[in-house]
């Protein structure tokens, strides 16, 4: 069955004790490949699960969330982490109970199953448009630590650059595809996301690494005097600093989201009931990675935090070895988004298989199809990256587009679809205010986005 079938399975048995079981189906399956692909299989582990859907979750927006205390102050920055930690959880839990109604096995089919083939073609064209800008964005912010990057006529060295000096084989174009090559490419070939669960854990520890570092490197700056206390509460002297507290509404609702993968990974247990628990579990750990990433990156540059935290690390630090822990610092960044790459390649995969063969026998049993499909999705995440030079631009709109859908929209409307009538008053109520919050959401983040385009637009223009 593929991501864009809507029709439950007649039988499953992905791993031990663990079946879905239809009184219509025959005693005897009708392929036996069907069944013989899981067979060495008997199902994820508790812990290879958090961290498959923890390096979901903390991706890149993990170096925006600092500049979020610059405009909230740290009670009210932290105190939103947490609120949308208990909201994210809710939106999964939506679509887990939705999915268990019905019957249905991914994302996909769930909105089938809600709104027919429009809601899962709906669904699938999202997950390909939120998917594709992320990973585009993360190979080029992997290409700008390594190889550095110009802008408005001004050159910033990557580390490569830094460490050997200017080479054809430190240019941009050339580390990209050796990294594509020699990591994205293997790492995208595995069929199981289960597979990925050691790459996963090596990622949240490069992420708790980063953490380790920036705390480091405040405690040294405490001791030394020279940190001052942070602003605990917003600034809001009038109507425009009022305006802005809004502008992280797109950051803060972007920051969990994970909902494209709970499915893949929930199949995937070897007992079912888990889910619930992997999914607490790893929202919890999430936030606190992302709690102390925003207390002491926000205490360790206060004012000057820049939008993307990892710009504050390209410049003297103030203590000993200071160009020693900032390489240390983008080199673990970069490492850590090259083994998110794999986590959300896979439902990309899924999803683009789904919408092109929606009728097609599952994908992990077509060596072709996978295959063909790998490499397309690959080629052109390598060609954005490098070739389409306003691809930033544009996925500044699509991408939080797609995500809050993703995220929040989706499984609103599901629950107040709910089209098996198990929805209880609490559940659409909340349903309503995560399509508000999501709603706003996405107007402020293509107001403000717009707004500065324009604004950098018209800067650059000559004055007379």
């Amino acid at each position: 069955m593929t991501i864009g079938d809507v029709t439950p399975k007649k039988e499953r048995k992905s791993r031990r004790g663990k079946h879905v079981v239809d009184d219509t189906a025959p005693l005897l399956p009708k392929r036996q490949d069907e069944d013989a692909g899981y067979d060495e299989f008997n199902g994820a582990s508790f812990a290879g699960a958090v961290f498959n859907l923890s390096t979901t979750i903390v991706g890149a927006g993990i170096m925006s969330l600092p500049a979020t205390m610059k405009v909230l102050g740290l009670i009210l920055g932290i105190a939103m982490i947490i609120f949308m930690a208990f909201l994210t959880n809710a939106s999964i839990e939506f679509l887990l109970r939705f999915s268990r109604a019905g019957r249905t096995t991914s994302y996909g089919s769930l909105m089938g199953d809600a709104f027919g083939k429009c809601g899962r073609i709906f669904l699938q064209i999202c997950v390909l448009v939120n998917n594709i800008g992320v990973l585009i964005v993360y190979m080029i912010i992997i290409g700008d630590v390594l190889a550095g990057t110009s802008s408005s006529g001004i050159h910033h060295a990557g580390v490569l650059e830094g460490w050997f000096g200017e080479h054809w084989w430190n240019g941009r174009l050339f580390v990209l595809l050796v990294i594509t090559l020699g990591i994205f490419s293997p790492l995208a070939c595995f069929k199981r996301i289960d597979s990925l669960r050691f790459t996963s854990a090596l990622s949240v520890a490069l992420a708790v690494a980063f953490i380790v570092i920036t705390v480091g490197i405040a405690i040294v700056k405490l001791i030394g005097g020279t940190i001052p206390m942070p602003r605990l509460l917003p600034d809001v002297t009038d109507f425009t600093s009022f305006w802005n507290l809004f502008t992280v509404v797109p950051v803060l609702v972007t920051a969990y989201i994970c909902h494209y993968n709970v499915h893949s990974i929930d199949n995937e247990l070897e007992d079912s009931t888990q889910i619930k628990p992997v999914v607490q579990t790893a929202l919890a750990l999430c936030s606190i990675v992302y709690m102390m990433t925003s207390l002491f990156g926000f205490l360790l540059f206060g004012d000057a935090t820049l939008d993307d935290v990892l710009a504050n690390f390209d410049t003297d630090l103030g203590i000993p070895y200071s160009s020693l822990l900032n390489d240390a610092v983008r080199v673990s960044y970069a490492a850590h988004l090259m083994l998110v790459f794999p986590i959300v390649f896979y439902p990309l995969r899924l999803n683009m298989d789904g919408l092109l063969f929606p009728s097609a026998r599952p994908l992990t049993l077509s060596n072709t199809r996978f295959a063909l499909t790998t490499v397309g999705l690959i080629t052109v995440i390598f060609l954005g990256a490098n070739f389409i030079p306003s691809i930033w631009d544009v996925f500044q709109f699509t991408g939080a587009t797609a995500g809050v859908c993703l995220g929040f929209i989706f499984p609103a409307a599901v629950t107040l679809r709910d089209r098996h009538s198990i929805a209880t008053k609490k559940d659409k109520l909340l349903a309503l205010f995560m399509i508000v919050l999501a709603v706003f959401s996405n107007v402020i983040a293509i107001y403000s986005d717009a707004y500065a385009m324009f604004k950098k637009n018209s800067g650059t223009e000559p004055r007379e």
